[in-house]
């Protein structure tokens, strides 16, 4: 065995690891340079057992475990070194920050590639337009990174804002596309040259992941600037325009709501056997909540360490109870023999979650949005005078084109208006276009409005049994946000501004002790200023 193994304890590799995750959500664990979990769709448990640290993970494909016998900190990774049964040899995991590994070198020249390429694209493709200033820079003062390729197609005393992304970026830098155009628009308006006029933006996407700044893009203020869709095949060279007004039908769906009552009593059995595992001064902090019909979590300050669901039974039609502990992606089944492992997480948590804790502590800074909405649950009213606290659904399935998300909270106002409340901790360059999302999805769920056996027309939400008792208005939605005021990226605002008019949007900056006291500092709203 090499030397220096096993010298931590096994409670110290545990938390090394469960620190790690805290810090990435989005993590990857990779073996021998290829991904093998990816922690946004998988489950862990890390724990110790008979003096040693077993790490376990699993998804619907496959399921591992392992015996850590070490932990090294890399500069862009945690290599766990692992021991598996019957090897002669430990075997060297990594954990990275996401599952997106590329060389640097090998991404700097693709980028340098890229730009090459749209240069030569938009010189055919715009006759009489010259192309200037073509850049990838990363310049952080602006929000620019190396990602984008921005530059200026002059006409004359005309001019255009020009950026384009690569198909060999990830997902979500595709679909960051957009914030940076708006961004570098209006860069250009302020800093470019005061003798040309830009009058529009040209957005260049990968031949076939344009529909998310397709469905944006339609809902921006055309009066503020002329915003053209484009899409490049690299491999053809090929330069697409694409009519952001006419991409279809938005295909959104909407899972019933379901009785939460009715799911707590449910799970009353389960429910009552983690209660009584939690310090009893502790349990007036506990939240109950149920996460769907067959499911119940307990919550402390937004982060669920213990759930209880139904499924079925391997040996009859009747449903099973099961019973989990765990935070974050780690799930551990609750048995006889781990109730005091299960007590001991509960008395760490409380003792680590509270508002006057260390931001140095994992399960304090552990998803710090989900303690930011369960603050905003116990207070909207006061922070968005008028809204139902009432009548209030949090982490709503959207659902549209095949693609999954949770819209942060939703309710109506006095006069029956749907408001999508999205809500950030730390500072987020791409909040309002995101946030747009749900707007839009949650637009044309209302607009979805049918008449059942010669009744009024209901939208899609009444028909779903979401606000029962309440008449759920026409009118379009209000878009809502909400940070701390020092974690609102400046760029955000410039963002916003170029919003469409139909969009009505309120950002509240929330005082820096939100955990302690939930306060507006100050509040924008979209009748104030628009480009």
């Amino acid at each position: 065995m090499p030397a220096g193994l096993e010298t931590a304890s096994p409670a110290r590799l545990a938390q090394s690891i469960e620190t790690y995750l805290a810090d990435h959500p989005d993590a990857a664990l990779l073996e021998e340079g290829r991904v093998i979990f990816e922690l946004r769709t998988s489950r862990y448990s890390v724990n110790e057992s008979h003096g040693r640290c077993l790490l376990e993970l699993w998804n619907d494909q496959r399921n591992l475990v392992r015996t850590v016998v070490d932990v090294q900190e890399r500069a862009q990774c945690l290599r766990i070194v692992t021991r598996r049964m019957g090897a002669a040899r430990p075997q060297k995991l990594e954990l990275t920050p996401t599952s997106v590994r590329r060389a640097p070198t090998t991404r700097e020249a693709a980028r340098r590639n890229y730009q090459r390429l749209l240069e030569r694209v938009l010189t055919r493709s715009f006759i009489g337009a010259k192309v200037s200033g073509l850049r990838s820079a990363m310049d952080l003062e602006h929000s620019f990174g190396p990602a984008y390729a921005r530059g200026h197609l002059l006409r004359g005393t005309a001019a255009d804002a020009v950026i384009g992304v690569s198909a060999a970026e990830s997902g979500a830098m595709v679909d960051g596309v957009l914030t940076l155009g708006i961004l570098w628009l209006d860069f250009c308006r302020q800093r470019g040259d005061r003798r040309r006029h830009f009058g529009g933006l040209k957005v260049i996407a990968p031949a076939g992941a344009w529909r998310t700044t397709a469905e944006r893009m339609a809902w921006l203020n055309h009066g503020a600037a002329n915003f053209e869709l484009y899409t490049l095949d690299e491999r053809s060279e090929e330069l697409a325009a694409v009519d952001f007004r006419d991409t279809g039908n938005l295909e959104s769906r909407l899972v019933r709501a379901y009785s939460a009552a009715g799911a707590m009593e449910h799970c009353r059995a389960g429910l009552d056997r983690l209660l009584a595992l939690v310090p009893a001064a502790a349990r007036r902090r506990v939240e109950v909540r149920a996460r769907s019909a067959t499911e119940v979590g307990l919550l402390l300050h937004g982060l669920e360490f213990a759930r209880v669901r139904l499924g079925a039974s391997a040996h009859s039609f009747a449903r099973q109870e099961e019973v989990i502990f765990g935070v974050g992606a780690n799930e551990t089944p609750l048995t006889a023999e781990n109730e005091e492992m299960c007590c001991e997480l509960c008395a760490r948590l409380f003792q680590s979650r509270h508002a006057d804790g260390a931001q140095t502590d994992p399960l304090f800074r552990l998803q710090p949005e989900r303690w930011l909405e369960s603050r905003l649950r116990a207070g909207i009213g006061e922070l968005f005078p008028g809204l139902r606290g009432d009548l209030l659904y949090s982490q709503v399935p959207a659902l549209s084109s095949g693609d999954r998300g949770m819209l942060d909270l939703l309710t109506l106002d006095r006069d029956g208006r749907l408001a999508v409340i999205e809500l950030k901790a730390n500072e987020d360059l791409h909040l309002p276009l995101q946030a747009l999302d749900y707007w839009i999805r949650v637009r044309a769920l209302n607009a979805d409005r049918q008449a059942a056996r010669g009744c009024k027309a209901l939208s899609a939400f009444e028909r779903q049994a979401y606000f029962e008792g309440a008449e759920v208005s026409p009118a379009a939605p209000r878009l809502l946000l909400a940070a701390p005021a020092l974690r609102i990226h400046p760029a955000n605002e410039p963002v916003l501004r170029y919003l469409s008019p139909q969009v009505e949007w309120e950002l509240a900056a929330l005082g820096e002790y939100w955990r302690r006291e939930l306060k507006v500092i100050f509040r924008k709203r979209s009748s104030d200023t628009r480009a």
